[in-house]
């Protein structure tokens, strides 16, 4: 049933139905498609790829189960959607921006019949954009030709993004003087460390800045910065990736100081025309009342976030983003930070341990430097358990959350984190959180899994809470869920219960943004690990690390060889011209 009488939930699910399709894609299609998805599937079934998740290999078995002998491999509709697709994946990798060349080249490894014509056909249904990037002439040689221009393309949303990025740092950096009077700053100046100096400096005088430190050394310096900043009578604010981790700034801060989370700083609320999409009240047109804006960590936001909160400064104001050298970049597209210090239009400040390091800064140092060495630890603040199997990892794992880090070292089971490189997987954060629950809370699963007492992740923005933002679950029911956040309790319909996950263990993506005392990092056997992911599994722990040792020598060789996966972006070009 697609008629008038079904709600768009129903009227998808009456086609998914029909052709044989999960009917768990209804949600997702819906939102991503808009009300009138059903309508748009029937009338062209491999727009389903649209969907996050959905392979080209379902969206063409829908699409003949709709079509039956219409559904041909040359439909310039399947064509049309691979391209999409294509380009939507690199989207998924982090890239905003892919050569149309590479996705001829997929196109014809799909056996798309005319890939070219497959490509403008998308470019003309307006999900991509047509992006040309001049590369680098070497004017060195006085007889080189100047080479072509590269065609690229780029899904909209983020190519508009990245310019709008581009365009708030080169305002903010134009329109930006001085914020005290320099005999001011150099009594502020006088008796800091000289990287805290120099921090202070481009802050308070250069419009974009960069601070790139271990974590604690970060937010260390945002408050002695915005301490200073406000005692001189400057609006300053402090923006850290939740509420959780914004209420330790916060207790730390000097009066005058506004500490909040960048979520509820940008003002969000639900879209009644878009049900489950968040929209921000601040913007171009509704700026901040801030002179200075230092986010404590900016490495895991995205490009569009990041756009936000340029757009969101008013002319003259200051910003500062902060992050740990190496972080593993966003889950959505782009590489801002990296991209501004590529540009070399920013100043970029290095912050230094402020004290000796002890063990756990020692080891996430020694990571972040491509080596896994071993610390003394008298305080037991690293353990390493080694783990024969996934299952073996899963029970340490376990036995080290519920028992031995609290029975041991007086820390409670609820500020404890299970750390894992990613969510699925025999030793990954969603098989920990099933035998994590079944021991801690165990319960029918009475709204969409969850039950009263339940640990849980935000892992897609709602307007209460940000990604990444832990809480707990007080009520459960038919109806839907009650969560209690850090900034406040929120009542969640059973269509957001999806937007969470059980919060004993999280992938990295998500713990990032909440550091623990006492942090379970699993290294499963096949985990994909890098030096990033394991530096910040590692970061995460305030008083206590174990390390479930599954990978055997990949953990160590991943520390050494793995970076960071490599991302196209047009970002660092866009901030020069």
């Amino acid at each position: 049933m697609t008629g008038d009488a079904a709600s768009p939930h129903d009227a998808v699910a009456a086609l998914l139905d029909r052709a044989g399709a999960p009917a768990g894609l209804a949600g997702p299609a819906v939102l991503r498609l808009g009300p009138g998805a059903a309508a748009l599937l029937a009338a062209d079934p491999w727009r389903l790829l649209r969907v996050p998740g959905v392979t080209p290999g379902q969206a063409d078995h829908f699409a003949r189960a709709l079509l039956g002998d219409g559904a041909r491999p040359d439909d310039a509709r399947r064509g049309r959607a691979l391209a999409e697709h294509v380009v939507a994946e690199a989207a998924r990798r982090g890239s905003t921006v892919v050569a149309a060349a590479e996705v001829v080249a997929a196109l014809e490894r799909m056996r798309v019949p005319d890939p070219r014509r497959a490509v403008t056909d998308a470019l003309d249904e307006g999900e991509l954009l047509p992006l040309t990037e001049e590369p680098e002439f070497d004017e060195g040689d006085p007889d080189a030709e100047p080479p072509e221009p590269e065609e690229t393309v780029g899904p909209a949303r983020w190519a508009i993004a990245e310019d709008t990025a581009a365009e708030g740092f080169q305002r903010l950096t134009a329109t930006a003087g001085t914020l005290l009077p320099d005999d001011e700053v150099r009594a502020l100046r006088a008796g800091l460390p000289e990287d805290r100096s120099l921090a202070l400096t481009a802050a308070l005088r250069t419009g974009v800045s960069v601070w790139r430190g271990a974590p604690a050394e970060v937010a260390d310096a945002a408050l002695t910065v915005a301490g200073a900043a406000a005692g001189r009578g400057l609006r300053v604010a402090i923006a850290a990736p939740t509420a959780h981790t914004a209420a330790e700034l916060a207790d730390r801060a000097d009066k005058g100081v506004a500490v909040t989370s960048a979520h509820a700083l940008l003002e969000p609320r639900a879209e009644p025309s878009a049900p489950g999409t968040v929209v921000f009240g601040r913007g171009e047109h509704a700026p901040l009342d801030v002179d200075l804006l230092i986010v404590a960590d900016a490495a895991g936001f995205d490009v569009e976030l990041c756009a936000l909160l340029a757009e969101s400064c008013p002319d003259g104001a200051h910003l500062v983003l902060g992050a740990a050298p190496g972080a593993p970049p966003a889950a959505g597209p782009g590489r801002v930070l990296d991209d501004l210090e590529e540009s070399q239009t920013v100043p970029v400040i290095e912050l230094e341990p402020s004290g000796p390091p002890g063990p756990l800064e020692t080891l996430t140092a020694a990571v972040r430097g491509g080596e896994l060495v071993a610390v003394d630890a008298p305080d037991r603040e690293v353990v390493i358990v080694p783990a024969s199997s996934d299952a073996e990892a899963v029970h340490r794992a376990v036995q080290l959350v519920t028992d031995s880090i609290p029975r041991a070292l007086g820390i409670p089971v609820e500020d404890v984190l299970a750390v894992t490189p990613v969510a699925g997987g025999a030793a990954g954060a969603t098989a920990l959180n099933r035998a994590l629950k079944e021991r801690l809370n165990p319960g029918p699963g009475a709204c969409g899994g969850f039950d009263p007492g339940d640990r849980v992740l935000v892992a897609a923005p709602l307007p209460d809470a940000a990604t990444g933002e832990p809480g707990v679950v007080t009520a459960a029911g038919p109806d839907g869920l009650t969560v209690a956040f850090t900034g406040g309790t929120a009542v969640l319909a059973v269509a957001d219960a999806a937007r969470l996950r059980h919060g004993w263990a999280a992938p990295v993506a998500l713990a990032r943004f909440a550091p623990r005392p006492a942090v379970v990092a699993v290294a499963g056997a096949d985990a994909p690990l890098s030096r990033p992911v394991v530096a910040t599994m590692f970061g995460l722990a305030r008083r206590h690390l174990s390390v479930v040792q599954g990978a055997g020598p990949g953990l160590a060789k991943a520390v050494r060889e793995t970076g960071t996966a490599p991302r196209r972006t047009r970002l660092a070009r866009l901030v020069v011209l």
